[in-house]
């Protein structure tokens, strides 16, 4: 398996990955979106790909000190075989490069069955609600 970062020629692969695990794209990212994360830092997209084949994604952002990944999606016939895990330190390493001291994730309230997933990557539970309002354009 390779990690990798994102090539243009991939999105049909991660859209389809993002699908397949509940993550749809008008949800939070779209073309123009993952443009501009390219645009800002391309090696903060990255891409599993196991014999040719783009099985996994996480896209990362950097605030400060701060780092964040979302997005973390696996094909759900290779979930459990260690390629979100794999994804997730190569995002990690990415991010020490960079001096960051700090990762947060948000997980879904409907989606609790990941957590023991994060927390065997070292993850803490924090005692934030995080509120968000969509404004109009």
């Amino acid at each position: 398996m390779l990690i990798r970062p994102f090539r243009l020629g991939d999105y049909s692969a991660i859209t389809r990955i993002w699908q397949e695990t509940g993550l749809e794209e008008s949800e939070t990212e779209s073309l123009n979106d993952l443009a501009k994360q390219l645009a800002w830092d391309s090696d903060l997209v990255m891409v599993a790909e196991k014999d040719g084949e783009v099985v996994g994604v996480v896209v990362g952002t950097i605030d400060g000190s701060r780092a964040y990944f979302y997005r973390l999606a696996v094909t759900p016939r290779l979930q459990g075989t260690g390629i979100g895990r794999k994804l997730v330190e190569a995002i990690e390493k990415r991010f020490q490069q960079r001096g960051v001291h700090r990762v947060l994730i948000m997980v879904n309230q409907d989606n609790p069955e990941v957590l023991p997933f994060y927390y065997s990557l070292g993850y803490e539970m924090q005692k934030y609600v995080t509120l968000s309002k969509k404004l109009s354009s």
